[in-house]
């Protein structure tokens, strides 16, 4: 009976009423009783922005344990989709990529420039471009490269494993190397660039340069070195599978779906490879290794939500974004670092940079130290145009101007490309290539050696240089500077402010 009354007291209606009572205000003393400071005590009835909870000397309600629940099942999923948006992001183009065959035996490529028909982050219409998903679940893989390209191994969870060509440890010669799966303890041949990785999964990209848009001597050296093939047989070539000016998706889901893309990766790899306090956060909402994911009705609902509310909170940090290591030129509105924070690790003093990271990962793909700071005349640098000169997002119905100065420290050449706000993708206007480049035999060059480029609906008159828009949609931009020099790292010199142009 003492019992049944206690549950009243806690848990039924009444009860409540009796709890709040003025009665409850002063409790009996005893001879060991102290003074409990205010701070350390949960008031019976709290107003928060989840709504009112309530306990009854503190044990929550059954009303206020739900909702706490909710709550963190959904905060839980909002950051989980913000921390894991690289592996969805890997997920994605992964699945793009098996449209055109087999893992370790596919290599998808553009013969010529990258044009604006798939759905591919932020890619660029100057180099000869190549991608392939390499998986070592069969043990370690040999790869040879060719000479003079830009390429990039990355793992499953988007974390670096090492470079190749140009500003890789084979300095643009082309070189052989040895790619090993986690815990693999057998010997390993000599002469090889050994590459030990955590994940089995990988996802590879290759630049090659054009002279004149001229692809077939850039397509004949990759495919002439390029091998891929399990460690102890013979070298053997990739099938190359053109993909100029075809429709494809390499994006993830920016739905519930996005977490069975992350939940693909974590099934797929070890534990290892992840940070303990990740796994458990996807573990909290359910995904984990070695079980189904299969997130229940009230589940389902929240995973919705928390991916409408993930995506906004990472456009947001792209659009209004709040940190300051995003500055490169403290004068421009325009421009922002691509690469902000300084690190591909996305780290400062041991802290991670998580703003920066999702930055990133939401916008473009690749990571690299040579993108952060390469060595000079190597590698690329990019910096981002979301804004206009008073700071405002760029409207495609408007008509801009971008004046580049004479004397562009780049020892191959500068790009500027116009993307999608929605995609993050290549702006698919009337030319398949929405970009200016230097090395363009079409881009007029001014007296003084400089450039002017503009965009907008239609070509303003007199305008050579000029990149279409969309009225209606919103864009964005990258500069990009290959073979960067000391002078731009030195701050010396800059591109102009993005300048409203009037009718």
């Amino acid at each position: 009976m003492r019992q049944q009354s206690i549950k009243t007291l806690m848990y039924g209606a009444s009860a409540l009423a009796f709890a709040f009572s003025p009665a409850l205000a002063e409790s009996p003393t005893y001879k060991n009783t102290t003074d409990i400071p205010a701070n350390v005590v949960t008031p019976d009835r709290t107003e928060t922005r989840i709504g009112t909870l309530e306990f009854v000397d503190g044990v929550p309600t059954p009303a206020t344990s739900q909702a706490l629940w909710d709550h963190l099942d959904f905060s839980r999923a909002v950051e989980a989709m913000i921390m894991t948006t690289p592996a969805a992001s890997l997920a994605g183009f992964r699945k793009g990529l098996r449209q055109f065959g087999p893992d370790n035996e596919t290599m998808m490529y553009w013969h010529g420039r990258l044009d604006s028909k798939g759905l591919l982050l932020t890619g660029n219409t100057t180099v000869i471009y190549g991608f392939m998903w390499i998986d070592l679940k069969d043990g370690p893989m040999i790869m040879e490269t060719p000479p003079d390209v830009l390429g990039i191994i990355d793992n499953a969870w988007f974390h670096y494993l090492t470079d190749f060509g140009n500003a890789g440890p084979d300095k643009g010669k082309g070189g052989k190397y040895l790619l090993v799966p986690p815990g693999y303890e057998g010997e390993l041949p000599e002469g090889y660039i050994v590459r030990r990785s955590e994940t089995y999964g990988h996802w590879l990209a290759v630049r090659g340069f054009m002279t004149d848009f001229e692809a077939d001597p850039v397509v004949d050296n990759m495919k002439s070195h390029f091998r891929l093939y399990p460690m102890g047989e013979d070298p053997k070539e990739v099938n190359w599978v053109d993909v100029a000016l075809k429709e494809l998706n390499t994006l993830h889901a920016q739905d519930a779906t996005f977490f069975e893309e992350v939940n693909e990766i974590v099934q797929e790899e070890p534990n290892a490879a992840q940070s303990a306090e990740m796994l458990g956060l996807l573990r909290a909402i359910g995904i984990e290794k070695g079980k189904p994911f299969a997130p229940d009705e009230r589940m389902q609902k929240i995973l919705a939500e928390a991916a409408a509310v993930g995506t906004a909170a990472q456009r947001s940090i792209i659009w209004a974004n709040r940190d300051d290591n995003r500055i490169i030129w403290p004068d421009s509105k325009s421009w922002e670092r691509g690469f902000a924070g300084g690190s591909y690790e996305f780290l400062n003093d041991s802290i991670s940079l998580i703003n920066s990271r999702v930055r990133f990962h939401f916008y473009a793909t690749g990571i690299t130290p040579a993108m952060v700071k390469p060595p000079i005349g190597a590698g690329s640098q990019y910096v981002i145009g979301l804004r206009d000169a008073e700071g405002d997002p760029l409207d495609g119905a408007k008509t801009y101007r971008v004046h580049v100065p004479p004397n562009v420290p780049a020892r191959r050449f500068w790009d500027i490309t116009v993307y999608d706000n929605m995609t993050r993708s290549m702006l698919q206007v009337d030319s398949p290539y929405p970009a200016v480049t230097s090395i363009d035999k079409a881009v007029v060059q001014n007296d003084d050696g400089s450039w002017d480029v503009y965009f907008g609906p239609e070509r303003p008159d007199g305008a050579d240089n000029w990149i279409q828009t969309i009225p209606g949609k919103g864009w964005n931009m990258l500069w990009r500077i290959y073979g960067p020099e000391q002078a731009w790292y030195d701050g010396e010199w800059q591109p102009g402010e993005v300048e409203e142009v009037s009718e």
